[in-house]
Formats: C-alpha cells, sequence, structure tokens
C-alpha cells in the first residue's frame, strides 16, 4: 500500500440502484477492471485513487481494501483466517481498533459473534507478540476493518473511509427524514442535470439536494470538508501525497455565480428553510444557492428551461384524501407552470404515483433507508388531454 505505483483491488460501497453511477464515477477517476456488484462497485487502482476514492466519490458510501480472503466453515477456520493475517501492518500495539461484520452463511447467521471472534484473533496476536494489545473503540478507532462473510468465504477489508461517506459534514441539521447525501447526489447524477441550466427543487427540505447539485456544478469534492478518514492514521499513510490531492482539488474548483443559472430551493415551512440557509452557509455555497418562503402551487418557475427535482412528502402525517389531493396538485402544477422543464420525483408511496396524473418517460428503482421509491422523470411540455394517464 506504500508504493503509489502499486496496483491492488479496491470496493467501493454504494446504496441499492446507484450501482451504475457509481462505476461511471470510478471509470471517470482512473479505476479499471470495473466490476458491478450489488451495491457495490470493485475496481484496481493505486494508493493515490483510493485516496481520490474517498474525496471524489458521491455515490459512495464506504471505500475498502480487501486485505485477505479464505475459506470458512466454523468458528475455528475463522479464528485463524483473521489469526494469519499480519496486523502489525495496519495497527499498532498501542493503537484502537473497530470490526464491522456481515455473515450472510449456514455457518454464519449472526454478523455480532463474527465481529466478536474476528477481535479475539486479533487481540490473541498482538498479546502472544507483544503480551499487550489495542483496543476497541467504537467511536472513533485508528483502524476500521470489514469482514464479509458469503456462504463459505470469508473477505477481510480494511475501511478507509471510517464514518460513511455520505457525512459530508457540512449538514449541522437534517430536519425530519433529511435525504441522505449519497442517494441526493445519485439522483441529481441520474437525471444528466448539464449543471448549465436551472436546477430547483420547490420542497427543499433541509436543503441536501440543492447542495449536492452546487457541489456537482463548481466541480466541489462532496468531502473536501472532512480530514477524518481512516487511511490517515494507517502506518502506510503518504501526507504529501494526500495533501497534494487536496491541493489540487481546491484548484479545480469553478466560480460559477447566480446569473450563470439558478439554483433554487423553496419550502413552506420556515424553520426548514432557516436550517436549510444554514447547511449551505456551512457548505460554503451562500453565493449560489437562492431560497423562497413559498408553497408549490404559488413557485413562480425561473425563465428558461431546467430540472426541477424534488422529494414530496410519503403522506406519514396527512390523511389519504389530502395526500391523494397533494400529488394531484403536483401534477396539475407541473403540467401548467413548469412548461419545458425536466421533472425528477422521488417517493416511497408509490400508489400515489397514478394521482400525479403525467405520463412518466422514465423510472428507477432505488432504496431510501429501507423504503423502497420510484425515480420518475416527466419531461413537461404543453400537450393534449391525451398526453395524462387516465385513472
Amino acid at each position: 500500500m506504500s508504493n503509489k505505483e502499486e496496483k491492488f483491488q479496491i470496493l467501493a460501497k454504494t446504496l441499492f440502484g446507484l450501482e451504475d453511477v457509481l462505476a461511471k464515477e470510478i471509470e471517470e477517476l482512473g479505476g479499471t477492471d470495473i466490476k458491478k456488484l450489488n451495491r457495490a462497485v470493485e475496481y484496481t487502482g493505486d494508493t493515490e485513487l483510493l485516496y481520490k476514492s474517498n474525496l471524489y466519490l458521491r455515490t459512495a458510501l464506504r471505500i475498502l481494501l480487501p486485505i485477505a480472503s479464505f475459506k470458512v466453515i466454523n468458528q475455528q477456520t475463522l479464528y485463524n483466517g483473521i489469526k494469519e493475517i499480519d496486523w502489525t501492518k495496519y495497527l499498532s500495539v498501542d493503537g484502537s481498533f473497530l470490526i464491522k461484520s456481515f455473515a450472510n452463511s449456514i455457518a454464519f447467521n449472526n454478523s455480532t459473534f463474527v465481529a466478536l471472534k474476528a477481535k479475539d484473533a486479533i487481540v490473541d496476536q498482538f498479546r502472544e507478540k507483544f503480551d499487550k494489545r489495542p483496543s476497541v473503540d467504537k467511536n472513533d478507532p485508528d483502524l476500521q476493518i470489514d469482514v464479509y462473510i458469503s456462504e463459505n468465504k470469508a473477505i477481510v477489508s480494511l475501511d478507509s473511509s471510517g464514518k460513511p461517506l455520505n457525512q459530508r459534514r457540512y449538514r449541522k441539521s437534517g430536519g425530519e427524514a433529511p435525504l441522505n447525501e449519497v442517494l441526493a447526489a445519485g439522483l441529481i447524477l441520474m437525471s444528466a442535470w448539464d449543471k448549465k441550466s436551472n436546477f430547483i427543487d420547490p420542497m427543499c427540505g433541509s436543503g441536501t439536494l440543492l447542495i449536492e447539485a452546487a457541489l456537482i456544478a463548481t466541480n466541489r469534492p462532496p468531502n473536501l470538508l472532512r480530514t477524518d478518514f481512516s487511511f490517515v492514521n494507517w502506518p502506510s499513510f503518504n501526507k504529501n501525497l494526500w495533501e497534494k490531492i487536496r491541493e489540487e482539488a481546491k484548484s479545480n474548483i469553478i466560480e460559477i455565480n447566480k446569473k450563470d443559472f439558478k439554483i433554487i430551493g423553496s419550502d413552506i415551512n420556515l424553520r426548514s428553510l432557516e436550517i436549510t440557509q444554514t447547511n449551505i452557509s456551512q457548505a460554503g455555497l451562500s453565493k449560489i444557492i437562492s431560497l423562497r418562503h413559498t408553497s408549490f402551487e404559488k413557485f413562480i418557475a425561473p425563465p428558461k428551461s431546467g430540472h426541477i427535482v424534488f422529494n414530496p412528502p410519503y403522506g406519514e402525517r396527512l390523511k389519504v384524501k389530502e395526500i391523494e389531493s397533494f400529488y394531484a396538485m403536483i401534477g396539475s402544477t407541473l403540467k401548467h407552470k413548469w412548461t419545458d422543464y425536466n421533472a425528477w420525483i422521488l417517493t416511497c408511496n408509490l400508489p400515489l404515483l397514478k394521482h400525479i396524473g403525467l405520463k412518466p418517460t422514465t423510472k428507477f428503482k432505488l432504496f431510501n433507508a429501507k423504503l423502497e421509491c420510484k425515480f420518475i422523470n416527466f419531461t413537461i411540455f404543453e400537450g393534449k388531454k391525451e398526453d395524462l394517464i387516465k385513472n
């Protein structure tokens, strides 16, 4: 890992439905031998690409570095396989670590037990060599380890990210049910926004879609505000290379202003707008994003074409008739007030989609936390009544 030119396998984890978007990001960043998996993308790169993956990838949750794989049939083979890894290459005896595990096999159906056995193996190795052991730290470990077991195969990886990469450090408050930053970035990239036309979120909540859009438009790496990546604690950490990557990233930021195009958010809830403004300021994007306090019905679309992307309420706190009328209003407003705009809506209440009353152009299946969602595209143009779906 210490040699910048050395190539090795890297695994980027993501959310269901974002694998294609992440694979494209990785290719653009310089990854090779790219293979799409379930909620993950595997690729080949070097230390520089590992660092850049943490800094630049908008749709990755974690960047893992696999260091060993072996066959497991019971707890003893798991213990032996973990213990055979030379952990002194990655962790000092005075350091701290945390193990996260996932098990899907007949022999192992308890991920907590897998993590416990792996911990025992690492601790025993250090005790035998040094008569002392590193500690377990659940909050801020020096080394985070990922143990994945599927059927009879175990894969052990170093988690180079530490805390999930959706924690961009710009969100001071999320309000109610904030959208995951990785999902928000994925939605924008899937919508194929050109970064030159207007971008509107008329139900912006805490502003995640707006901020991610502005980060994309200005070529700002999503995790430029972060300094707590796990790889900075590795013995092999190349500080000079990391500082060079960060400085290069800063120099490539594009300066834009509201005259080029508009990124506008609005919400009927004034408290939500206050939270949004705080988050926008923390992200350093106050000069780029504008906010309005108004309802969707009264929102006046900016001239010229653009993208309107939003995540309307799912109806948890509204009566059935109210939420059905609300979604019917969305469709009517889009049809009559947003001509020439490309509209994208994320909803996890799938039966409500028919009440929008517009014919979708594209549909994607995604998950927001554990909720199955649809990301729907409507191209808005002046048309006839037969363009509407008959309910």
